[in-house]
């Protein structure tokens, strides 16, 4: 999960442009240049790193890096450099020097100019130094370096030996970074720090997307507006109205321009983090349903000084701002920034909020463009859902007694719906079941107050829940809360799966999202307590996201021996078997996940109850093949047990390999596959501007699928009767293409499909209960009894995001 952020700004924490505080007479605010007074930071650090200059959608012609000093005196430059290196350097890759001079003032920034691009149509402020280098907008590696010689290194541990680095900043996927690298760049996309130049060691943590606002030493830019400051006895309305500046499409017709003295009510105001604001709404709409009557005014880090009931009138520059950079696919936010902002009076009446009800939102979720952009398309709001949202963006909501679908998370998100008949499952969600239906009654509910509801699904959020419209990369849009309902439970609980006969074999699956010996002891307990309780521990289990013996530390460790003895232990404790284990180790780096963590899969076993049976020869690259061992066809066995399926495919580049092995139990031999497919990273959101969304990620999902399902039938051909359990998190659902190809030619049956409708699922995703976690079997296994054991995915206080599932096989 990202770094803890407050909900609403996650994705986003954006420079601080200006500060508005009281100048003139009683009740103007003016917008005056804001120098960060940091505490964190001793003094330099990189503040922000912007390579889309002149590309496609950016109105900036360069790309820039911007210097900070957190400290009270300046910063001498002299001997000092700023390069650049690929966001996946090779062998041969050199950094790219910019040298630079001079100072970073007290408190300051420091501007450098790097390559101009095609595009854009706005230069930078007069930068302080000009280099060449031309940066990828997405993914690089950025350092301060006290040294105009080129840097060597090209890991980030070699990079964090150098002593000559004194700050460095990885973004997309770069491989050197501090920790994680940061996210949000793109073409009209920066990543920065906050105000305060909060330095961790973690980009991901310490940088977000933001609207580039370059500035330099003279303190020049920052994102100021170029236009004359207004007056602040300049109280006229200006020609536009918040309708004309939103426009009845996605994007604003007056984006890129000045706007002067829109007029509004505060409705509401975010005062905290460092992507503050607030929004105004006209109390005089236009007769347009398409056309939003609200907006949001940014005033990045700056503490807004106004308060709901002020009337005011907001000068500043229009912007599309894209949550998560415009690579994501998401919708952007339309924006006033670098605002000048006059209150006029206090304590007005707020704008009725519109009331969201079981009939409000359309059936239909969004306009097919076959897969094109539908920002320049008309909207449709009694059409379509996302439509309608676009529609009253930013505008005051309010939904009442509405059953929660989506449980409330570590950031006080909760997801609702207003449709309480669409798709509900037997415990009160609601079922994804096609791509067709992506139920349009979803709604996620923030709280711009911080409250946190803790709410299962099931539960009821009762009462009224009030606030603006806002949209955010996680989970499209959105009520930001001024009014939070209380919530009444719905009385769920965590299943128990009945326990195996004696003659029964029972095979569990369990994602146990990154375990390793750097997580809490407590992890490992209730862990341990799901397998042995809630999964009444089965013979066999395969476990999803085993990590290496210290997690995310990116050092070479690949053994996960440390990480499966902690968990044995817990389940011991528990009161479970003494379980024993088999998995293969990856090759270093090889096999995706959390970096440094060298996730795999992991089979236990109660070695009272079944056998393993061990044939060496299976590692990382090498492939376990079917060997006919006696003189019938059906005498089969593995190469190697444990072993992996055609580990150095295409299919498996930089992906969890399935893990084979043989079991036998009570004289039967039975196979068992276990999987972790490619992610859903990189897909675009339901929400996406682009509809329907490219699932980009189907694609390796599809081969490994194929890769699977070709082991099945070459099993199946030595021996027809060949009993195979094939399990685990497939990511992806059961109506998709990689399980249709996984089940090709009926040799294996995904059980999910047996269970009622309202069953089918194992996992809660913005509030569509969604299937991936899968147990598919061969057709000699006759009526397996099958059980999706629901303890984590529908609660607040859980263990891991996935249910397990267990199969009972006599």
């Amino acid at each position: 999960m990202p770094p803890s952020i407050p909900p609403a700004l996650r994705g986003r924490r954006a420079k601080v442009i200006a500060l508005a505080v009281p100048f003139g007479i009683a009740g103007t605010l003016i917008a005056l240049p804001f120098t960060a007074q940091a505490t964190p930071s001793a003094d330099a650090v990189v503040a922000e790193v912007f390579g889309g200059g002149g590309n496609s959608g950016a109105s900036l012609t360069n790309d820039f890096i911007e210097l900070g000093n957190a400290g009270n005196a300046p910063f001498d430059l002299s001997g000092w450099s700023v390069q650049y290196l690929s966001g996946t350097p090779g062998p041969t890759t050199k950094w790219q020097v910019t040298e630079i001079s001079g100072a970073i003032p007290a408190g300051g920034s420091y501007l450098v100019q790097e390559a101009k691009g095609a595009g854009g149509d706005t230069a930078l402020p007069t930068p302080d130094a000009v280099g060449t280098i031309s940066m990828s907008a997405s993914s690089g590696t950025i350092a301060l370096v006290h040294s105009t010689t080129p840097l060597t290194c090209l890991t980030a541990t070699d990079c964090a030996a150098d002593g000559t680095v004194k700050d460095l900043v990885g973004f997309g996927t770069a491989v050197v970074r501090e920790g994680s690298p940061a996210t949000g760049a793109g073409n009209t996309t920066s990543v920065a720090r906050n105000a305060a130049l909060t330095d961790t060691d973690n980009n991901a943590a310490d940088f977000s997307g933001a609207t580039p606002s370059p500035r330099n030493s003279t303190g020049t830019g920052g994102g100021t507006d170029p236009s004359p400051t207004p007056s602040p006895t300049d109280t006229t309305p200006g020609e536009l109205r918040i309708h004309d500046v939103q426009g009845a499409t996605r994007v604003s017709p007056q984006a890129g321009k000045s706007v002067h003295n829109v007029p509004g009510v505060v409705t509401a105001v975010r005062g905290t983090g460092s992507s503050r604001g607030f929004w105004i709404q006209d109390t005089t709409p236009d007769q347009d349903p398409a056309t939003s009557e609200a907006v949001f005014v940014f005033t990045g880090s700056a503490t807004p000084q106004v308060k709901p009931g002020d009337s005011v009138l907001v000068s500043g520059k229009v912007t599309e701002y894209y949550p998560g950079g415009a690579a994501s696919g998401g919708q952007s936010v339309t924006e006033i920034t670098a605002p000048t902002t006059t209150v006029l009076s206090s304590g007005n009446a707020l704008p009725a909020p519109e009331v969201i009800d079981a009939k409000t939102l359309p059936n239909a979720y969004a306009p097919d463009a076959q897969g094109g952009n539908i920002e320049e398309l008309a909207l449709d709001p009694s059409k379509y859902t996302l439509d309608w949202f676009e529609s009253r963006e930013g505008m005051l909501l309010r939904v009442t007694d509405s059953r929660v679908v989506g449980a409330s998370n570590a950031y006080g998100e909760t997801w609702v719906t207003t449709k309480p008949t669409q798709n509900p499952t037997q415990r009160g969600g609601t079922l994804y079941g096609s791509y067709a239906d992506q139920n349009s009654g979803r709604l996620l509910i923030g709280s711009l107050n911080g409250d946190k509801l803790g709410a299962n699904v099931g539960d009821t959020l009762a009462g009224d829940t009030t606030g603006p419209l806002d949209y955010s990369n996680f989970g499209g849009y959105g009520l930001q809360a001024t009014t939070l309902g209380t919530v009444n439970s719905g009385g769920i609980k965590p299943e128990v799966a009945s326990k195996g006969k004696s003659n029964e074999l029972s095979v569990a699956t369990y994602n146990v999202e990154n375990l390793d010996p750097t997580d809490p002891q407590s992890k490992f307990d209730r862990l341990a307590e799901g397998v042995v309780k809630n999964l009444a521990s089965p013979d066999i289990v395969s476990l999803e996201e085993i990590q290496d013996n210290n997690g995310a530390k990116d050092d070479g460790t690949v053994a996960s021996d440390k990480t499966m003895t902690q968990f044995t232990d817990a389940i011991k404790a528990a009161g479970g078997p003494d379980y024993e284990w088999r998995s293969v180790d990856p090759v270093n780096k090889a096999d995706g996940g959390e970096p440094g963590g060298n996730i795999r899969i992991v089979f236990l076993f109660n070695p009272k109850r079944v056998s393993f049976v061990d044939r060496p020869g299976g590692d990382a690259t090498t492939a376990t093949e079917v060997v006919t061992t006696g003189k019938h066809d059906k005498d089969i066995t593995l190469s190697a047990s444990p072993g992996r399926i055609n580990p150095t495919s295409d299919a498996w580049k930089s992906s969890r390999k399935p893990l084979v092995g043989e079991f036998n139990f009570r004289g039967d031999q039975f196979f068992v596959i276990g999987n972790h497919f490619n992610s859903k990273g990189g897909d675009q959101p339901l929400h996406s501007r682009f509809q329907p969304p490219t699932l980009g990620s189907q694609t390796q999902r599809l081969a490994q699928a194929k890769e699977v399902n070709t082991f099945v039938k070459s099993l199946l051909a030595k021996d027809k009767k060949a009993k195979i359990v094939v399990l685990g998190d497939l990511n992806d659902y059961p109506f998709s293409a990689p399980v249709s190809a996984l089940t090709e030619g009926k040799v294996l049956t995904d059980l999910m499909d047996t269970l009622p409708t309202n069953e089918r699922y194992s996992y809660v995703y913005d509030g569509n209960s969604q299937t991936l976690d899968h147990i598919l079997v061969s057709p000699s296994i006759k009526n397996p009894e099958y059980d999706v054991v629901h303890v984590n995915a529908e609660f607040s206080d859980r263990a891991s995001d996935h249910d397990p599932q267990v199969v009972r096989v006599k």
